[in-house]
């Protein structure tokens, strides 16, 4: 069994203990979600068990051969590098011996009366064999197909941050190692490519260690969680529920023990303020418990929980509406004779495929992009803030105080009462140790809390949120649903988290592509059923792969890397017939009501056949030389 044991850990920051002597073992198949508030050290304590950033101090032990593959929240790939070549770009030794056949065989092809050259090709090939390298390439291609990429050639600084992610997530995910780290691994994923990931994940051998705001994500894939808490570990067995109320009674059970050592603590204390005459020299022992019970006083930590208690101002009950909006944006349709009214109190959620144009229609509404045709009227008394995906340009050099003095030095809350910027920070889990600090050695999570303090205190009466659960910790996040459940405005979202969805929105707007827009008024995840649903008995079409067009150039008979390739097709695609084969076999036997199963093996027998369609295609290409 694969084992890494994490030793005594230890990091600071500046004056912050990010985490102290922090040691746990990670076995093979654990499933581990890794849960703390935004500044908390989460993806420090990625980076040095990666050792990508490694620790203060601490060991890691494991064997020789052990391997850990890391995205990080931000992957670093080669921009002027193609998506495959990115994708082997990485430390997995399956890549290095693909890159080692794909240059034998150039050189052989290229001299194939040359011994040393069909030496070093042999030797490359036996290695393939060995490695069963040979379905790599059609294994990433599966992958990114699945993270919806599909124009392989493009260069990585063509792309989009989520697409560039997404890249991340199938170098790491081909790579199979003994440990997979991923940090927020469903940002920027389709809710299709999120379950599609779930399932993947399912079925992975190694160990998994995630740090993950989606809770219905965790619900699924994680067998234990790991709470990282003011530079301390707590460990829980479960998935995300049953760490909420494993997590309530550790609490509970901490609070009320110190409360019984308080009482000791005054009973105690009660005894030294006697006269010296009753403490005799003989209770000595005594007095050393009493020093050491009051320096143990008050050391329980409990996470502090942002409080949202700010005014707004009146809405009309005419907020938005768009009357036969029509919009293309490079070449694609985003909205074609689009009708919306938008009235006071509604919850809308907006979600569906990355660039079918999510975001643009908050741009439209938000009045930050123009309609190509249509009309978009807003109500007089709307006053918008706009939770932008991409955070504004904070001055890094900035304090944070500062940053929030520049929209005022005291507002009104609900109640009525006048608050100022510093109770604000401390409401929102900035403690006055942090006030003046510089923006700039804040985390990502904390930019992006500072960044919708400041929105707030504008006191809007429309909220449009664009992907707002991104590099929120879950605390924030709960009490971010809390206070849209008591928001008397209008709420507008897009967002790719079940949970958050299913929290908020009452009606979905979901995008399709091409802009075709489907509603529907309920739950998120009910709809996301009743499409698993209609999946297996839906007549999947397949679009038939792309084959270029070769050019005879008075072309007679195959090379001999050609005739190489021919005769393996052959067996390959026997063994993908084969495959199929036994997955509809499987198909058959599983009970019908069990939709996740049917789907994933719809999914893989729909991969399967694209994989054979592709290797048909250049089967009968080489074929007319034989």
């Amino acid at each position: 069994m694969q084992t890494l044991r994490i030793e005594n850990l230890t990091k600071t920051y500046g004056d912050k203990t990010l985490f102290q002597d922090a040691s746990f073992i990670i076995n093979e198949h654990d499933r581990i979600g890794l849960i703390g508030t935004n500044g908390s050290g989460k993806t420090t304590f990625l980076n040095a068990i990666s050792g990508f950033d490694p620790a203060d101090s601490g060991e890691l032990i494991a064997p020789n051969n052990y391997r850990i593959s890391y995205l990080k929240q931000q992957p670093e790939l080669d921009p002027e590098k193609t998506i495959m070549e990115a994708v082997f770009d990485g430390a997995a030794p399956v890549f290095q011996t693909i890159k080692h056949y794909e240059q034998a065989l150039t050189a052989y092809s290229n001299d194939p009366e040359n011994e040393k050259l069909q030496k070093r090709y042999d030797e490359a090939e036996a290695k393939m064999n060995q490695e069963d390298a040979w379905s790599a390439d059609s294994d990433i291609k599966t992958i990114l197909t699945q993270l919806h990429i599909n124009d392989w050639h493009q260069k990585i600084k063509t792309l989009s941050g989520g697409q560039v992610k997404r890249v991340g997530l199938a170098q790491v995910l081909i790579q199979e190692p003994d440990l997979l780290i991923l940090d927020e691994p469903t940002n920027h994923l389709d809710f299709d490519s999120i379950a599609w990931l779930e399932n993947y994940l399912a079925s992975y051998k190694g160990a998994l260690l995630v740090v993950t705001h989606d809770r219905y994500f965790l619900d699924q894939i994680a067998n234990q969680i790991v709470e990282l808490s003011f530079g301390k570990l707590y460990f829980y067995t479960g998935n995300y529920q049953a760490f909420v109320d494993q997590k309530a009674k550790r609490v509970e059970r901490e609070l009320t023990a110190e409360h019984k050592q308080q009482q000791l603590y005054k009973k105690e204390l009660a005894w030294m303020r006697t006269g010296a005459k009753a403490r005799t020299t003989k209770q000595q022992a005594r007095i050393n418990s009493f020093n050491e019970l009051k320096e143990n006083l008050n050391k329980v930590q409990v996470d502090g929980k942002v409080d949202i208690n700010l005014g707004q101002q009146r809405l009309g009950k005419k907020v938005l509406e768009l009357k036969h909006a029509s919009l293309n944006l490079d070449e694609h349709t985003i909205l074609k004779d689009f009708d919306l009214l938008i009235q006071a109190g509604d919850r809308i959620g907006i979600t569906g495929l990355n660039g079918a144009g999510k975001s643009s229609l908050l741009n439209v509404l938000a009045g930050k992009l123009a309609l190509d045709s249509g009309e978009l009227i807003t109500g007089e008394t709307v006053k918008i803030a706009y939770y932008q995906q991409k955070t504004e340009d904070i001055p890094e050099d900035k304090r944070v105080i500062s940053y929030l003095n520049d929209v005022a030095q005291t507002i009104v809350n609900k109640d009525g009462e006048h608050v100022s910027t510093t109770q604000l920070l401390e409401q929102f889990l900035f403690p006055r140790s942090m006030h003046g600090t510089l923006i700039k050695k804040l985390s990502g999570g904390e930019k992006r809390r500072l960044y919708l303090l400041k929105l707030l205190m504008m006191q809007p009466n429309v909220l449009i949120l664009d992907e707002p659960t991104n590099d929120l910790d879950i605390g924030t996040l709960t009490v971010l649903e809390d206070y849209l459940d008591q928001f008397q405005g209008t709420v507008i979202t897009v967002s790719h988290d079940r949970y958050f969805l299913d929290k908020v929105a009452d009606l979905l707007l979901i995008f399709e592509g091409n802009a075709k827009i489907t509603r529907h008024y309920g739950l998120f995840t009910d709809y996301l059923k009743k499409e698993l649903d209609k999946r297996p008995a839906k007549k999947v079409v397949k679009e038939k792969p792309v084959v270029k067009a070769v050019k005879p150039k008075e072309k007679t008979k195959l090379t001999y890397a050609e005739q190489l390739e021919f005769d393996k097709l052959e067996q390959e695609i026997e063994m993908l017939d084969e495959k199929l084969e036994q997955l509809q076999t499987q198909m058959g036997e599983v009970d019908g009501s069990d939709y996740p199963k049917l789907a994933s093996l719809q999914q893989e027998i729909d991969d399967l056949n694209a994989q054979s369609e592709q290797k048909m295609a250049r089967w009968e290409e080489l074929g007319q030389y034989v």
